[in-house]
């Protein structure tokens, strides 16, 4: 919102633009990022925003990193040694090294 404007113009305004916001009721938002790592945000405000189409979030609050560890369970190692016929140490390997991914550790050790 802009600092000293009423907050009924402001939305008339949105509306006529034809900007539609809805606030979601969120407890906490989890963002997994690509390397691995995760960023939470307990207690979050959040705002759905659809303007002409077009979806946007806007999230706001205190945030924390996170390392994210991947357990490997016996079974993923055990389904992958019987697709590929590797060892059970190449496979927990190629396992941690793609996220416990179980598909892509097959076609990576085929």
């Amino acid at each position: 919102m802009l600092p000293g404007m009423n907050p009924k113009k402001m939305a008339a305004m949105m509306k006529q633009l034809g900007i539609k916001q809805e606030e979601v009721d969120a407890l906490r938002v989890v963002i997994d990022k690509v390397d691995g790592g995760r960023i939470v945000i307990e207690n979050p405000e959040v705002m759905k925003v659809n303007m002409q189409g077009q979806e946007t979030w806007q999230i706001s609050g205190e945030s924390v990193e996170e390392e994210v560890e991947v357990e490997i369970s016996d079974g993923d190692i055990n389904l992958v040694v019987e697709k590929t016929g590797k060892s059970e140490g190449e496979v927990r390997k190629v396992l941690e090294e793609v996220d416990g991914d179980i598909a892509e550790a097959i076609v990576k050790l085929s």
